[in-house]
């Protein structure tokens, strides 16, 4: 075999400069007779150009691509790195580096598009001149003629017009571009930029898509049918006409080796290899959209819904796949049984939060997402019922004028609010005389409750839910410490995770960290708690609590560990709540009707919201180690 041919063979093997050296190599062996002709030729048009510029003052100026950041996808991963979601408008794109990207591909585009790339200044001479007369013949524009700096261009700052001005401006702007960026770069920005079809946007995305695999990874037969693709991408896309993408691309292969960038026996090997070609992925559904959608309205308040479709983020965030999947498993399961103990209840919903850092760990907004995309969990607003009355206790307790042992009276009483009277009663009837705060919630009296709440102030149970990150709206209303007011299963979890960790409190999150594609951090959610809420009040309230659960309205919820909770019954049966904690972790459980529907007499939190509780708790803690609440006498009760 003579030298010049194991040159050639190593040259094509290379990458993308043994583009270029093949090239020149033809050049070479002609006594440089191609290649001069060509740049002479070429320069001679771009002079001509360049004189016209002075009719196309208005153009873009092409220095902006300098700082350009083409769109991206934001993806979502769970805690641990496994791929959620991706988020993005019309543009499906993940940018990568030129080196990033394999050198079949490169040279497939090259081959195709325009394979003297490396040695024209921005237009084809030869190929401008055919598609001129061609479309001069026709009188209109019918054959481009464009390098892949003018496509570039065209698809950067260009209409879409077949017009005669377009294509001049289009080879203007090719040639400036040339100007001012390297042949590399200007390669890198075509590939990231072009469009492959089917919402794919840039040759990464594009690669994942097709063959579910990085651009770096493809070979020149996968290769040689993405460059047929870049024409007419749905026209000849594999998914639609897999025979027509077949004869695409052994149109590319046939090139490249009439060009001597590949053998024919190459290309012949090429074309006969099976293609695993896969299935559109830009408009996938997610992996778990009840996060998806709770991380999307985080980073939308945060970024604004622009910057999250097209800012190419990288989202990790506090949930763990295989936790958000049994609890959504245990509502499925829990819906099924009460049906068939003959509840009428449509949905379920369940927010979980470690105390310890305010990281959501689980969200599942009703029975099947597929049937219904509301999701329930943060975004309904349903009356907590007697579970709100822990906000009221903690609040009397902070005041250092009540503790667990106060006697408090379970009597009739009226109070005149707005427009008539208000007069508190029983769940059931029936009223108990004096009794300790500790007994009122042990077994959820409601007028106690009210009568607390008006003692120490309704405004003041509102500023400790402020405190604790509650944004739903609230008046202070006599009814307020019955739960009279609207409050999300989230919101509720969140709060209770506050007293789990005896006062320290972080803002709840579904987000760890978000990054850009270059790895900068945007956003840093490292827990960063404040202690909020008074210790000893925080302990007290804790102890009556798990009072609830070993002896109260919440006795199936006991899951053999230290576990405090609230039950929560709304008037008519239109919402039950089961909301408790152990120090490592928060969970609220809601049942209900969309339709605002009561559920039938006898439906209550304690009998049914508690067990469901039970279940997901005792899956969720298999393996953690027992901890106890610190008692009250740890800490100074505060002086009122």
């Amino acid at each position: 075999m003579s030298s010049s041919t194991i040159q050639q063979k190593k040259e094509h093997k290379s990458g993308l400069t043994p583009g270029i050296r093949f090239v020149q190599g033809v050049a070479k062996a002609t006594g440089g007779t191609v290649l001069g002709v060509t740049m002479l030729t070429s320069s001679v048009v771009a002079g001509g150009l360049v004189g016209l510029a002075a009719s196309f003052r208005n153009l873009p100026d092409v220095r902006v691509l300098r700082g350009y950041v083409p769109s991206e996808t934001t993806y979502i991963y769970d805690i641990k790195g496994k791929p959620l979601a991706r988020l993005h408008g019309e543009a499906n794109r993940e940018v990568v580096k030129l080196d990033q990207i394999s050198p079949n591909l490169k040279r497939a585009v090259m081959a195709i598009e325009d394979s003297h790339f490396y040695i024209h200044q921005g237009i084809n001479p030869n190929s401008v001149g055919r598609a001129l007369v061609k479309n001069w013949q026709q009188g209109s524009v019918v054959e481009g003629g464009s390098t892949l700096t003018m496509q570039l261009v065209k698809n950067l700052f260009l209409s879409r017009d077949r017009k005669f001005s377009r294509k001049i401006a289009e080879a203007v702007l090719a040639i400036r571009v040339e100007q001012i960026f390297s042949k590399n770069q200007i390669l890198e920005m075509y590939l990231n930029q072009v469009y492959w079809g089917h919402n794919n946007y840039g040759i990464e995305t594009a690669s994942q898509s097709y063959f579910a695999k990085s651009a770096k990874d493809l070979n020149l037969s996968e290769s040689a049918l993405l460059a047929g693709l870049i024409q007419a991408p749905e026209e000849y896309s594999p998914f639609i006409n897999y025979d027509e993408a077949k004869r695409r691309q052994f149109q590319v292969l046939t090139r490249m080796s009439n060009l001597g960038w590949i053998t024919a026996s190459e290309a012949d090997a090429a074309f006969k290899e099976p293609l695993k070609v896969g299935k559109p992925t830009s408009w996938q559904s997610s992996e778990l959209p009840y996060i998806t959608e709770a991380v999307v309205a985080e980073l939308n308040e945060r970024f604004g819904k622009e910057a999250v479709l097209k800012g190419g983020m990288r989202v990790q965030t506090t949930i763990d796949a295989k936790f958000q999947r049994m609890a959504e498993s245990t509502v499925t399961r829990a819906h099924a049984n009460l049906r068939r103990r003959g509840v009428r209840a449509d949905q379920v919903a369940l927010a979980a939060v470690d105390p310890r850092t305010h990281f959501v760990k689980a969200l599942v907004g009703g029975v099947s997402y597929d049937k219904s995309q509301f999701n329930r969990a943060i975004q309904s607003r349903r009356q907590p019922g007697s579970s709100f009355k822990p906000f009221v206790y903690y609040t009397a307790f902070a005041t250092g004028k009540f503790s667990p042992g106060s006697t408090v009276y379970d009597s009739p009483v009226s109070y005149r609010d707005g427009s008539g009277y208000y007069s508190p009663r029983n769940y059931g009837g029936g009223y108990s005389g004096p009794m300790s705060i500790r007994t009122a919630l042990i077994q959820s009296a409601n007028v106690p409750a009210v009568k607390i709440g008006r003692a120490v102030g309704l405004d003041k149970v509102i500023e400790v839910l402020r405190t604790l990150d509650v944004k739903s709206p609230m008046e202070p209303v006599t009814s307020l410490p019955l739960g009279a007011i609207g409050m999300t299963p989230l919101e509720m979890a969140g709060a209770y995770a506050t007293f789990a960790s005896n006062g320290w409190h972080s803002t709840p999150t579904v987000i760890v960290r978000v990054t850009d594609t270059s790895g900068n951090v945007l956003l840093d959610n490292t827990p960063k708690p404040k202690l909020v809420l008074d210790p000893w009040a925080t302990a007290s309230l804790n102890s009556v609590l798990q009072g609830v659960i070993a002896g109260g309205t919440g006795t199936a919820a006991n899951i053999g560990r230290p576990a405090a909770g609230k039950t929560g019954t709304t008037s008519s049966e239109r919402d039950v709540w089961f909301v408790g904690y152990v120090p490592q972790l928060a969970t609220a459980v809601w049942i209900g009707n969309d339709n605002n529907r009561p559920m039938g007499g006898g439906v209550t939190g304690g009998g049914y919201a508690a067990p469901i509780w039970r279940s997901f708790m005792s899956q969720a803690l298999q393996g953690e180690t027992v901890r106890y609440f610190p008692p009250a006498s740890n800490f100074e009760r505060p002086r009122n």
